[in-house]
């Protein structure tokens, strides 16, 4: 399987070339500038990887939450490519991706609580279970981080004594 993945709704502009369990990565922390250097950047990873487009099977783009602009960036240059070489999208949570590199680094880890920045003083966030998959416990939302509550926890067993 070999997937093109980019990023840039955060200050993170970044670009993975996933082919089998090899991956190429590039990733800058710009404040200004994403869509200069995302193309650039895409043809660096597909020349290392020695692969076309129309080499791959899909490509995979983080649709937020996160900056309208960088979504909206990252969402076109996937698309545009995609149309481009005939192959598929596949947007994927901001959020949700975080929560799975928190579960690869820590596999006991059963519940993340993710939380990025929105400006304006408010977060982006999302809590998540994982067992033998990650699942959202929740919707993504968008509040002041006083608001961000943890879910209810799911589990078996009877009620604690005096209940």
């Amino acid at each position: 399987m070999k997937i093109l993945a980019l990023d840039t709704a955060t200050e993170g502009c970044s670009v993975s070339l996933g082919i089998g369990d090899r991956h190429i990565d590039r990733y800058l922390e710009l404040e200004r500038g994403h869509a200069e250097r995302l193309l650039p950047m895409i043809d660096e990873v597909l020349a290392e990887g020695g692969v076309s487009l129309g080499d791959l099977d899909a490509i995979a783009f983080g649709r937020g939450p996160g900056g309208f602009t960088g979504v909206r960036l990252a969402a076109s240059v996937a698309q545009g490519l995609a149309f481009g070489a005939g192959i598929g999208v596949v947007p994927i949570s901001d959020l949700a991706a975080v929560a799975q590199h928190v579960c690869q680094l820590n596999p006991s880890a059963r519940r993340v609580l993710v939380v990025n920045d929105a400006r304006m003083r408010e977060v982006y966030w999302a809590a998540f279970e994982h067992a033998d998959s990650l699942a959202p416990a929740g919707v993504e939302r968008v509040s002041a981080a006083i608001e961000v509550t943890l879910p209810r926890v799911r589990g078996a067993g009877p009620p604690p004594a005096g209940d």
